[in-house]
């Protein structure tokens, strides 16, 4: 099937522009997986700070056939015409609320560059799909996927500030 303003085409999900202001998930019949515990997560993290994109909410396209989770449209920039030093202050802020999101329950779990962008704001993440709160998946393990995503924040800070 064709979709009309496609911008990212992932292994399981469609992303689409609404408008200048909005984007969708596309979830159909092969959609492997579940619309409701993305939006939960992504509106938890909303709720901590600015760094996940804003959930906006859960709609239903009858010409696609598609469940779409609706959320802000993140226009990003090209950070290599950007000196260093800017670079390092964006990437403290991004630090910063990571270390927010952790402490609040909520662990990302896709730091790399396919998932941050670069916008007038500072760094912002896209893509819930495999993050977890730690009320879901217990203290073992939320633990163990932060310690995975602090060693993958490192590499992408490599990638970001050496570009």
């Amino acid at each position: 099937m064709k979709y009309p303003q496609l911008l990212h085409s992932g292994i399981n999900n469609k992303i689409v522009a609404l408008s200048e202001t909005e984007v969708a998930k596309l979830f159909t019949r092969e959609t492997r997986t579940e619309i409701g515990s993305q939006a939960e997560k992504m509106k938890f993290a909303n709720n901590v700070n600015g760094l996940v994109s804003k959930f906006v909410r859960l709609d239903f396209d009858e010409s696609l056939q598609a469940e779409m989770l609706v959320m802000e449209y993140i226009d990003a920039i090209d950070y290599t015409t950007y000196e260093v030093a800017q670079c390092e202050l964006w990437w403290e802020v991004f630090e910063g609320q990571m270390k927010q999101l952790h402490e609040a329950g909520f662990v990302h779990r896709c730091v790399t560059y396919e998932n941050i962008l670069l916008t007038t704001d500072g760094l912002r993440l896209i893509d819930v799909s495999i993050s977890a709160l730690r009320s879901q998946v217990g203290d073992k393990l939320f633990e163990k996927y932060i310690e995975t995503e602090l060693s993958e924040m490192m590499e992408f800070r490599e990638y970001f500030l050496n570009r």
